[in-house]
């Protein structure tokens, strides 16, 4: 059994939910999971005691989070010797595969970080969550998309298959470890 942190950044809540999908495999696959949100102010977060780091962030205007990416810059060192892994939350991945997995190389390469595995998730729109100008802000861009411009309703994408499919391929080799 492995002792895992889960560390996410999310806006609008998408990345939690992912993150919580994943810690929940990771528990029914025997090992301790411990999720913590990433935040700007109180990242003095200890790796101490953990085998293993997954880091999930969200997009926004195509860019991950830049206080996350600052810490794994910080801890390189302590991460160089966890396992670790990297999952990617955007609507890009959706529709621009080559787009999103863009952005996960550039804000890997700018943390100085090299998970052993990553993944990109389609994440969703949550209209009813934004603020009138984003949501206006959002609708033009996803109307050049050709995507869901009905902002009545709210739009999941992600396909949770590959979320599982992704957290089973990390408990094999924690599971071994």
């Amino acid at each position: 059994m492995a002792r895992v942190l889960i560390l996410y950044a999310t806006v609008e809540g998408q990345t939690a939910r992912v993150a919580a999908r994943i810690a929940q495999r990771l528990r029914e696959r025997g090992h301790a999971v411990e999720s913590r949100r990433a935040e700007p102010a109180g990242m003095g977060l200890s790796l101490a005691g953990f085998d293993a780091v997954i880091v999930g962030a969200s997009v926004h205007y195509g860019r991950h989070p830049a206080h996350l990416r600052a810490w794994l810059r910080e801890r390189r060192a302590d991460l160089a010797v966890l396992a670790g892994a990297f999952f990617s939350v955007s609507l890009s991945a959706r529709t621009k595969p080559i787009a999103a997995q863009r952005y996960l190389r550039r804000f890997l390469r700018q943390a100085a970080w090299q998970p052993q595995q990553t993944a990109t998730f389609a994440g969703a729109l949550p209209y009813s969550k934004y603020a009138a100008w984003k949501r206006l802000l959002m609708v033009a861009f996803v109307a050049l998309a050709g995507g869901d411009t009905d902002t009545s309703r709210d739009y999941e994408y992600t396909d949770w298959d590959a979320v599982q499919r992704f957290a089973d391929g990390l408990a094999l080799p924690l599971s071994q470890a």
